[in-house]
């Protein structure tokens, strides 16, 4: 199978290209070449996708994986110029619900809407940054894009928390650099607070599969198949460190009191209660 990755080089793409490469699928990236060290044994065109697709033009490939859309505009124009392809998978985000505090929220949950105006005047950065408030109805405004130049065609991955090598935030690398120090580490909340986050590797390797079958709709793709609490993974952390960590635990109620921003200040904590008990 002919596959053009649109992007390719960073934390999520590497993995699909690594996996789609292994499978013996022929490969091409497609991105504005700001790491062209990683893949150097496989095609690579450079361009910017909001602007400079003339490198695709002509061009065949039986699936596309978009990793790097998140401007309604231009998945419609990457779409539009490759309208022969069999599959386009596009990433997505669990952040397209506009009721993230519900919980169990499943692939029909209702998404966040947004009008084509509004979301210029975000992409020009009059109504703020894309990646703050809007991010989610960006991407799910990305997400009808797709499926209306490709009606039928579309794979929507709704990936929540990604983890893995070459993560460059700061969620889940945070607690392994912490622990790795050593001593006492506040942790947040209670040890048996459920929490999911998923591999980028696995992710990678299930999206390869449901591209070779040829699967469209929409998927949530969270992990992992089991209840993991704060404590397992902390304590997880620990032991692949081998650290001597110590881990208090303090209540949310403590950690309001004393002003931490969850998530924000504190990586992978989101209140139990309200306002987000899902």
């Amino acid at each position: 199978m002919k596959i053009l990755l649109l992007g390719g080089t960073r934390f999520l793409g590497r993995y699909l290209a690594r996996a789609a490469i292994e499978k013996g699928h022929e490969v091409t990236l497609f991105n504005r070449g700001s790491d062209p060290y990683v893949f150097p044994e496989i095609e690579q065109l450079k361009g910017d996708r909001d602007g400079d697709l003339e490198m695709l033009k002509g061009r065949q490939w039986d699936a596309v994986i978009d990793t790097s859309g998140s401007i309604p505009r231009t998945v419609s124009k990457s779409c539009r110029l490759l309208h022969q392809v069999k599959h386009y998978t596009y990433i997505s985000s669990i952040s397209v619900y506009s009721d993230p505090t519900e919980p169990g929220v499943d692939d029909n949950g209702e998404v966040h809407t947004l009008n084509d105006d509004k979301a210029e005047e975000i992409i020009r950065g009059t109504a703020g940054p894309i990646y703050g408030e809007y991010y989610g109805p960006l991407k799910s405004l990305s997400e009808k894009a797709a499926e209306k130049e490709l009606p039928g065609k579309v794979l929507s991955i709704r990936a929540g928390q990604i983890v893995g090598p070459y993560d460059y935030t700061d969620r889940f690398v945070y607690w392994l650099k912490r622990i790795a120090e050593g001593g006492e580490i506040l942790s947040p909340g209670r040890p048996g607070r459920p929490i999911q986050v998923i591999d980028a590797r696995d992710l990678a390797q299930w999206i390869n599969q449901m591209i070779e079958k040829g699967m469209a709709g929409t998927y949530n793709a969270v992990g992992p198949d089991y209840t993991l609490t704060m404590g397992q993974l902390l304590e997880g952390c620990k032991q692949v460190t081998g650290s001597n960590a110590d881990f208090t635990w303090v209540s949310e109620k403590f950690l309001d009191d004393n002003k931490v921003e969850p998530w924000g200040e504190m990586p992978l904590w989101i209140p139990e209660e309200f306002p987000f008990p899902g």
